[in-house]
């Protein structure tokens, strides 16, 4: 029997690309810890790994299997820098912080590469990443961008395209400029899930799938989560939910809400095929982006619709089709192989949010579809700070992330509104 995720809709190529998903128990009785992490994915698992690595007692728990979530059916991309734009951030931070932020993203590069290599996880990485436009005004932006990324970052790893370039590199003329950053790239995220849950493992973490956090609460001085098999008790807790916070906590639910993303693997291209012919990954500039890479043994993996309802669409793979006929019009009768959806963590300024929301209790998300790198780095920078090792965590603690308005009874249904409304600007 194929397991599917009472979570998100369809089996992921990647899932169904890996030769083995090893289970982990559910809990079962009650235990003490040091730390009590929620949450299986990048960020809780990266954390667990660090502080057992550094003799801490460390019980993680996740309400599904590990990978369940967006850390294994994302679109792979790493990324340069935070999910928000420099300016942004020099607008309301002051260059120094925001050159601060952007090394701090740089850093999260380096050590998911870096852990990768050193326990010998085969994610499948291919470097180079395209950012591509249809909207010929933005060469100025473009270029001012790269200027602004060697003179006041340091990084020289980002160039302008122009018109024939971008087209060569697509395979595609249906954008008219673009940027390669050399310095990043892509990922097969199932098998680098599947590796730090064993390397975590392996290290003395005590990992357990299946097992919903129902409440969780703090009184004398320990934190108590309950699930529907026993109770951990411990000193201090991660929330690391994500997009799945649901009605756990209700401060991270004001402040990170699900959206909900889709993609569609392709059978191979074969080799002759014209599309992404340097292997980069692409993402677009539409509000509601388009993302899209060619996988080691050749598939086209699209992803580019979203949906702001908790349904599930029921033509994923008609509709995916549809947009990468608008792009690739020779793969207008492709076959979809499999096509998958899960929920994205936004924040509002598309910012991540890190807070104390109970005593002991730290909650971290909203990684707003850049959590790759940033969501396994922030996990061992919270273990860090736990051990007094680092403080470099402290440049999330007081990003300016307010909570959705409307309160709990109508925040849904204004971010509805209000993506749709910037969906129909891109289709405008």
């Amino acid at each position: 029997m194929t397991w599917q995720s009472p979570i998100s809709p369809g089996v992921s190529w990647y899932e169904a690309a890996v030769e083995e998903r090893p289970a982990y128990a559910a809990l079962d009785g009650s235990v003490e810890a040091d730390v009590v992490v929620i949450g299986g994915g990048f960020t809780g698992l990266q954390a667990a790994y660090t502080l057992a690595k550094g003799g801490v007692r460390v019980v993680l728990i996740d309400a599904c299997r590990f990978g369940d979530g967006a850390s294994g059916r994302n679109g792979g991309q790493l990324g340069t820098g935070q999910r928000a734009e420099v300016d942004e951030l020099e607008r309301q931070y002051g260059q120094e912080r925001a050159r601060a932020l952007f090394d701090m993203a740089e850093n999260a590069k380096r050590y998911l590469l870096d852990f990768a290599r050193d326990h010998q996880i085969d994610m499948e990485f291919q470097p180079g990443h395209l950012s591509v436009t249809h909207r010929e005004r933005e060469e100025k932006a473009h270029r001012a961008f790269e200027e602004a990324m060697r003179s006041r970052y340091g990084y020289d790893k980002i160039r302008y395209l122009d018109a024939r370039e971008t087209a060569e590199r697509l395979g595609s003329r249906h954008y008219k400029l673009g940027l390669l950053d050399s310095g990043t790239g892509h990922i097969q995220p199932m098998k680098l899930l599947i590796g730090l849950a064993r390397v975590a493992a392996a290290t003395g973490a005590h990992l357990h799938e299946m097992s919903k956090a129902e409440a969780i609460a703090v009184s004398g001085g320990k934190v108590r989560v309950t699930t529907a098999r026993g109770t951990i008790t411990a000193d201090r807790a991660l929330i690391a939910c994500n997009a799945h916070i649901g009605s756990l906590e209700p401060v991270t639910a004001a402040h990170v809400m699900p959206i909900r993303s889709f993609i569609g693997a392709t059978p191979p291209l074969g080799e002759k095929s014209d599309v992404l012919p340097g292997g980069e990954s692409v993402a677009d500039s539409r509000f509601v982006v388009r993302y899209f890479r060619r996988s080691r043994d050749g598939r086209l993996l699209f992803g580019g619709r979203e949906a702001y309802t908790a349904d599930s669409p029921r033509d994923i793979s008609e509709h995916i089709r549809r947009q990468i006929a608008e792009i690739y019009p020779q793969l207008h009768d492709v076959p979809i192989d499999h096509a998958w959806g899960g929920s994205v963590g936004i924040t509002l300024t598309r910012q991540p949010f890190l807070r104390e929301v109970m005593p002991g209790v730290t909650a971290i998300g909203g990684y707003s579809g850049h959590g790759v790198m940033l969501s396994n780095y922030c996990g061992k920078l919270y273990a860090d700070r736990v051990m007094g090792r680092s403080a470099e965590l402290d440049l999330f603690q007081d990003l300016k992330v307010p909570p959705f308005p409307g309160g709990p009874r109508f925040r849904s249904a204004l971010l509805f509104l209000a993506l749709t409304w910037y969906a129909l600007r891109d289709r405008l």
